[in-house]
């Protein structure tokens, strides 16, 4: 038996698998009509059974037919319930994939840096492109450290934005140092700080005093708790009558 065209039938074949696959090719030598429809119907169960996952999707059933009438080819003279075609999509070889051809100037940056850099510098408006060449340097330094598991000074860093940008992207280096402009901002134990989301002041305002009357209540509670408890230990035991 000859093996599916990888470009027409691989991926039917991996959706299927390779036994359902040579029950449907079994299909060709069946040669009363009846017969083979009752096969085809029982496979188009089968896979069914096999994949449950099937019946959830549209148009399942006209799916699976077509399937099967693929897989042989165009050569399935059966009695479907549904109208069989060719699908022109299996028919057409698929384009390759372009890959990336050039390697990135700097590996522990990547090829995305470079992207970023290239819009920065399309920036016309300077104060734009000044906080565009701030956080890329803040990201640049994320990376570095990431990549080489250890700390990059500032001056690294302006030196390979300088580098990667032709020139065209520089900053003043005692002011990312004094202002420690390519930091995150971090918490004591060294992770960073998480995004605080505003709430409203009425929100906030009624959440607080939700929580003024949940305290009050747990204290009133309390209160009863301990009067319980120190009544139960108080209490003295009526005395017996001598006998």
């Amino acid at each position: 038996m000859a093996l599916p065209s990888p470009f027409k039938h691989e991926l039917l074949l991996r959706e299927y698998g390779q036994s359902t696959y040579e029950l449907i090719q079994q299909l060709r030598t069946i040669e009363d009509r009846e017969e083979r429809t009752k096969r085809a119907q029982q496979i188009v169960q089968l896979i069914f059974r096999l994949n449950p996952a099937l019946r959830d999707q549209p148009d399942a059933q006209p799916k699976v037919w077509n399937h099967i009438f693929e897989m042989t080819d165009g050569e399935l003279d059966v009695d479907s319930p549904y109208p069989l075609h060719a699908l022109d999509i299996l028919a057409k070889q698929p384009a390759r994939v372009a890959y990336p051809t050039k390697s990135p100037k700097l590996k522990a940056y990547g090829r995305s840096v470079e992207v970023m850099i290239e819009q920065a510098i399309a920036l016309e408006d300077a104060a734009e492109r000044e906080q565009a060449t701030i956080a890329i340097g803040r990201t640049m330094k994320f990376l570095y450290r990431s990549y080489s598991k250890e700390n990059a000074k500032d001056v690294t860093i302006l030196k390979h934005l300088r580098e990667l940008s032709g020139g065209k992207l520089e900053l003043d280096p005692a002011q990312v140092d004094a202002n420690n402009l390519f930091e995150f901002a971090t918490v004591p134990g060294g992770r960073p700080a998480p995004f605080i989301v505003p709430q409203p002041r009425a929100e906030r305002s009624e959440r607080g005093e939700r929580g003024d009357r949940e305290g009050r209540r747990g204290g009133n509670n309390n209160r009863r708790d301990k009067q319980r408890r120190g009544g139960k230990k108080g209490r003295q035991e009526p005395q017996q009558p001598p006998q």
